[in-house]
């Protein structure tokens, strides 16, 4: 045993389970990589946002202009506080660092999980992973689009000979941020649904009984978690993920069939079935 720790080289470390089992420190030095990585992704991306910071803020704020020009209304973002030129700045960096790092720490994430799980799994999961980008992104883009349908739905209330539209830049980047978050996060719902059936724990039997709760959560989750609370942008977000999670169960249902029939494949042609154990057991009950 000596002899064996002996020749190993210092400071190297134990080959990896074939299985994926880790020890508790394995884990921790696991999630620590990780961490740093999609950390160092989130913070080179950020200064990126610094950089370009002022264009961002024009195309933040040009959804709000458009929406104040078609209602005839005037609209004007400030600075609430004097530290905002400061903090705000580095907040649209600290978000541009998140979305356009997307990509690397999704793919930690998806890394840190693959030890735990089978190849079979593992083949499917990382599919359902490599979509969660362009699905993420595909939500952010339909925010954008709705964000000046919004704004001027809102606009509409204002009464334009009595009042003028001040909007606090960083209570207005919150709503930016918000919407985009909720209808990015909003069209994941279906990713996940993939990737619980392709691991297993989610058939589409399930997801089928269960589809009128479903469509009533995506609609509550909808008026809860858009800023707006209108029913336009409700509706906007409700019904694509409402379409998206029937086109999840269709894709659960062709897995689950695949997989039912490379099962059944699997079993030995003098091997009987389940169904065949039970008829042979009623057929014997009745001699």
């Amino acid at each position: 045993m000596a002899t064996l720790i002996g020749r190993r080289k210092k400071g190297s470390r134990p080959d990896r389970d074939p299985e994926g089992r880790m020890t508790l420190v394995e884990h921790l030095r696991e999630l620590r990589s990780r961490l740093l990585k999609a950390s160092a992704a989130v913070v080179l991306f950020g200064l990126v946002g610094f950089i370009f910071r002022d264009q961002i803020m024009d195309f933040l704020l040009q959804p709000m202009f458009d929406a104040a020009e078609k209602a005839g209304a005037d609209a004007r973002a400030i600075y609430q506080s004097p530290t905002d030129p400061l903090f705000i700045p580095l907040k649209i960096a600290m978000w541009t660092g998140l979305v356009l790092g997307a990509p690397v720490w999704i793919y930690q994430v998806w890394a840190f999980i693959t030890p735990a799980l089978y190849s079979n799994e593992k083949k499917w999961a990382s599919a359902v992973v490599g979509v969660s980008v362009p699905m993420f992104a595909a939500g952010v883009g339909l925010a954008l689009w709705v964000m000046p349908r919004a704004w001027e739905f809102l606009l509409n209330f204002t009464p334009t000979e009595l009042v003028e539209n001040y909007v606090p830049f960083g209570e207005y980047l919150s709503f930016v941020i918000r919407l985009g978050l909720v209808f990015g996060v909003g069209f994941l719902l279906p990713v996940f649904v993939v990737l619980l059936n392709a691991v297993g724990v989610l058939r589409h039997e399930t997801l089928s009984t269960a589809r009128r709760w479903v469509i009533v959560g995506i609609f509550v989750f909808g008026a809860v978690a858009t800023p707006t609370g209108d029913p336009l942008t409700l509706m906007l977000l409700a019904t694509p993920m409402w379409l998206l999670f029937e086109a999840a169960v269709l894709v659960c249902r062709f897995l689950d069939r695949r997989r039912d029939r490379e099962r059944g494949s699997d079993l030995a042609d003098d091997e009987a079935t389940p169904d065949e154990m039970l008829d042979r057991i009623g057929r014997d009950d009745e001699q």
